[in-house]
Parts: structure tokens; C-alpha cells; sequence
């Protein structure tokens, strides 16, 4: 029998909701600096002294926007002054000495793929000044998470990922590790904690398979299987075989209650892959005590949250 375990999610704290809309306005604040020009970004094109020439126009999705006297221009992947330069060459064509002047009025959003141990995976349609912590809030946070949070990985239109530190940023503020998601698309994948499978066997309620994750100690496994009055369990007996990687056993027995009572983790190791845990019965007298039974219950709960 397999025995299915999630821990309870560590909440994400969020100083700030954001409400995302289709199209980010410049009243809210400037372009990143260095921004190139996206399909769906609105450009105020103006020309001094020609009227009929100052409005604005969109980017289109093949990177062109359609403008008087020169029809369509490229400049998506462009910087402001670059499309500037491009407009201005184009209409000395038509005009002398032509004054060209171009500003961005609503910015495209830009599409962030947030995959792994989140919440919500999915597409989301971002500002292009979001950064990591943007993304994981709009994911729905964080999900299941055994101990410190993962680094995650972070690319940007299909570069070489890079990673960064959730730790730092998520539980110790580290803004710099608070990077800036601006391109085509972004792709943040976070892992999820390391899934270990052990057997437990004996006297428990559960005995087969557990799954637990990488870092539990044999406390984990123990209190997953489950040790009500009924498993006559004898916890200050337990043996733990070992598989090494050339195949070799090792057997070692542990005193459960030692650790559980005094606090002694040379009691309570920490599994790994394909340990065998055996869990005799109790010696007439010598089943679990109540405040053992009790703190077990607590640690499975972490597994199977109320």
C-alpha cells in the first residue's frame, strides 16, 4: 500500500496586491531603462510643425507600425531613439529637416510561463516592469515547501537561465535578487521539494511504502505510517536497513523514544531512498506512551493538514 503525503503550504506574504489590466499605462511610471519596443505598445509620434503628422500608432504584432507618407516602418526590437533615428531618415524623403520626437503611451504586456512548485502554474500576462517576486505572487504564491526555498530558474527570451536564490529574496529581502522579467516572454520554473520513498513495515497502521521528502528524519516516516494504541508499536526498538550505492547493506536500530522524549537526533536519522524501517511489536507494558503517540500525530499533520 502507498501512502500519498503533501505538507501544508508555507504562506507567501505579499506587501502589495497588484491588479493586473490588459495594458499598463505610463502614468504609473516609466520604461525599464534600455526597453525595446514591443508588439501592442502605443507610440505618440510627434513632428513640429506638421499637425497632421503628430498621433499616435501601435505597434503591430509583425513589429511594423503603418504611418503616413512612408506606409509601414520596422521597429520592434528597437530602442525609442532608434525608432526615432528610423523615422526621421524615412520622412527626409518628404520633409526637410524633420523634427521627430517619440514617447510611449501604454506599454504591451509581456507573457511570463511560471511552471513547478506554485500554486497556480500557468501564463501570465505581466507589466514589463515586473520582476521574480511579481511573477510568483500572480502563480498564487508558493506551494508545498520542505525547509529553505528553492532556487529558481529564470529565462528570458530562450537565454541561458539563471538562477535565483527564492531564500534570499522571499524570506530574507534581498531585493537584488528581485530581477527584472522585461522581453518577449519570460519562463521562472521553481522546483519542488525532492521526493523520497522508504518502507515502513511491522507494527504501524500503514505499513508499505512512504512517501516523504529528501531531508526527513525517520520520526517523518514513522509518524506518516502511523502509530495508534492498536499498532502496538515499540518505537525504542526500530531498524532501519540502508542500501548503499554499490548495493550493500547496512542495518542499524534506534531508540525512537529517546529521540522523541529527550530531543537526541543521533536517534532520529535522516532516511534515504529505499530505506527499510521495521517497527516491532511492544514488549507487554511497553507501548507508546500518550505524549509520544500525541507528537507524532503533530508531525503527521504536516503530511495530511486539517
Amino acid at each position: 500500500m502507498k501512502i500519498s503525503t503533501a505538507r501544508s503550504a508555507l504562506p507567501f506574504i505579499a506587501a502589495i496586491v497588484i491588479l493586473f489590466a490588459p495594458t499598463w499605462s505610463l502614468a504609473a511610471g516609466s520604461p525599464p531603462k534600455g526597453y525595446l519596443l514591443h508588439p501592442g505598445d502605443v507610440l505618440a509620434v510627434t513632428v513640429y510643425g506638421e499637425t497632421a503628422l503628430s498621433q499616435n500608432t501601435t505597434v503591430l504584432p509583425d513589429g511594423t507600425i503603418t504611418y503616413p507618407l512612408i506606409g509601414k516602418l520596422h521597429v520592434g526590437g528597437e530602442s525609442i531613439d532608434t525608432a526615432t533615428q528610423k523615422l526621421t531618415a524615412a520622412l527626409k524623403h518628404y520633409l526637410r529637416d524633420p523634427v521627430v520626437s517619440i514617447s510611449i503611451t501604454t506599454l504591451s504586456m509581456e507573457d511570463v510561463l511560471v511552471l513547478g512548485n506554485v500554486k497556480t502554474p500557468g501564463k501570465y500576462s505581466l507589466p514589463p516592469s515586473a520582476r521574480v517576486a511579481d511573477a510568483i505572487a500572480a502563480a498564487g504564491g508558493m506551494g508545498d515547501v520542505n525547509g529553505a526555498y528553492p532556487d529558481a530558474r529564470v529565462s528570458i527570451d530562450n537565454a541561458t537561465p539563471v538562477t535565483v536564490s527564492l531564500q534570499s529574496l522571499l524570506r530574507d529581502g534581498d531585493v537584488s535578487a528581485n530581477i527584472p522579467l522585461w522581453g518577449n516572454e519570460a519562463v521562472i520554473y521553481v522546483p519542488g521539494p525532492t521526493p523520497l520513498q522508504v518502507q515502513v513495515v511491522g507494527n504501524v497502521d500503514h505499513p508499505g511504502i512512504v512517501d516523504v521528502h529528501l531531508g526527513d528524519r525517520l520520526s517523518m516516516a514513522i509518524a506518516v505510517a502511523g502509530t495508534t494504541t492498536n499498532s502496538q508499536a515499540d518505537l525504542s526498538r526500530i531498524r532501519v536497513t540502508s542500501v548503499g550505492p554499490d548495493g550493500s547493506t547496512t542495518v542499524h536500530d534506534y531508540n525512537l523514544y529517546k529521540a522523541l522524549k529527550d530531543g537526541d537526533l543521533n536517534s532520529d536519522p535522516v532516511l534515504a531512498k529505499n530505506d527499510v524501517i521495521y517497527v516491532p511489536q511492544a514488549r507487554q507494558g511497553n507501548t507508546i506512551s500518550g505524549w509520544a503517540q500525541g507528537l507524532l500525530l503533530v508531525l503527521s499533520r504536516l503530511y495530511f493538514p486539517i
